[in-house]
């Protein structure tokens, strides 16, 4: 009922075909590049599910002959969901639902977990022996065709089980099952209770987001010095994991009226609204006080830098999915087209260099006061663009102006 994949790749898939429809003809729009992940949105992979509508996701709950559970499948579920749903709606307006749909029972698994050699660099013939058992077990039982993402989640008590190798795996040659062509599977290995958002940062991937953290050579240096708390891609345990406007732009969250392309002729003015806020959710407004009706105007600003980079500008805030940031103001930061996942397609502008903050609570301190606030301005260097914040108005958007150098 499946056919045996020749290839596996955990981080390439290749570009896959592109899809007729343009994203947007803006001057400021990176195009998308062979780059694994690529931050070019010009046009949209259409080998990745687009999370534009609602889409279904199987949960299926894998045992070993090793190991009895000490959880059960409903425990696991509510591990993740409706936390992971929650998340997407907040990040994207209302825009997409994310739907689980968990199997509610163990399937096993025909051979120990330690025979899966289960770690975060993954052998292929490992990972594909994994795979191949898991949908042979799967299939009787599940049809396929009626998902648009897929769960493999491992009994976290097993011994051969690695809570490291959570991750989304990508197939150079598909699997098939239902007639239906399985390109890359989530296989969740996490302990009970899991790592903060770890299940919404994996179905990131399933949507062509790349990894932004730096993973060190040795593996012992610190993983989040390229955007800090900024965005759950970078790390889900981020004071402020909501999605850059970069991505929200890219998964079509954010309208073309919503993205302001600079141009480098004089100083442009600007109101951009907090990017978490939406239809109905509250914003402390310059007074201090809720304002409402905040979601339709100006999100995200961008000032092309190059051929395949630009430098993107938002407002965030304790606001939504970034509740606990821990300071608020307009955040800078660059964008790289044709960098790799996990090659630093993104990297935040710390505003304040010479500080750090809330070195309690976040995942990098030195960017976590990287947000420009009122009354401030910053130079980004090497690029010459002046940044100043004016204030904010009453309904809570901050009023910026940004000259780019000659």
């Amino acid at each position: 009922m499946f056919t045996t994949m020749s290839a596996l790749a955990a981080t390439s898939l290749g570009t896959g075909p592109s899809a007729a429809e343009p994203d947007s003809a803006a001057p400021c729009a990176l195009t998308r590049t062979d780059a694994h992940h690529s931050e070019g949105l010009d046009t949209w992979n259409a080998a990745y599910p687009r999370p534009a509508r609602a889409l279904d996701a199987v949960m299926v709950f894998l045992s070993f002959p090793d190991a009895h559970p000490l959880t059960t499948p409903q425990e696991l579920t509510a591990d993740h969901f409706p936390a992971t749903t929650r998340f997407f709606e907040r990040a994207s307006y209302g825009r997409f639902t994310l739907r689980p749909h968990p199997l509610g029972h163990w399937i096993q698994m025909p051979q120990p977990s330690t025979a899966y050699d289960i770690q975060r660099d993954w052998s292929a013939a490992h990972r594909a022996a994994y795979l191949r058992d898991a949908l042979s077990v799967a299939d009787p039982q599940v049809d396929f065709s009626r998902y648009d993402v897929v769960y493999f989640v491992a009994d976290p008590d097993a011994p051969g089980v690695d809570s490291d190798a959570t991750k989304v795996v990508n197939l150079t040659s598909p699997m098939r099952a239902d007639g239906t062509d399985l390109r890359r599977v989530v296989t969740v290995f996490e302990q009970h209770p899991p790592d903060r958002l770890v299940l919404a940062h994996e179905t990131g991937h399933v949507f062509d987001l790349p990894d932004l953290y730096h993973r060190p050579v040795d593996g012992k240096g610190d993983w989040d010095t390229h955007v800090g708390d900024w965005d759950l891609m970078g790390s889900q345990f981020g004071l402020a994991p909501d999605l850059f406007g970069w991505h929200k732009w890219k998964l079509g969250w954010l309208d073309q009226r919503q993205v302001r392309c600079v141009q480098d002729a004089g100083p442009a003015r600007l109101t951009l609204e907090p990017l978490a806020a939406g239809p109905g959710v509250p914003v402390a407004g310059a007074a201090g006080a809720p304002a409402f009706g905040l979601g339709r105007g100006t999100k995200l600003a961008v000032l092309r830098t190059g051929r395949d980079s630009v430098l993107a500008f938002e407002a965030r805030g304790p606001v939504g999915n970034d509740l606990a940031a821990c300071r608020q103001g307009v955040l800078v930061y660059r964008v790289r087209g044709g960098a790799q996942s996990g090659g630093g397609p993104i990297e935040v502008i710390d505003a304040h260099p010479g500080t750090e903050a809330c070195w309690e609570d976040s995942v990098y301190p030195p960017l976590a006061d990287a947000p420009i606030g009122p009354g401030e301005s910053f130079t980004v260097p090497g690029e010459g663009v002046r940044v100043e914040v004016e204030g904010r108005t009453a309904s809570g958007a901050w009023t910026v102006k940004i000259t780019a150098g000659r």
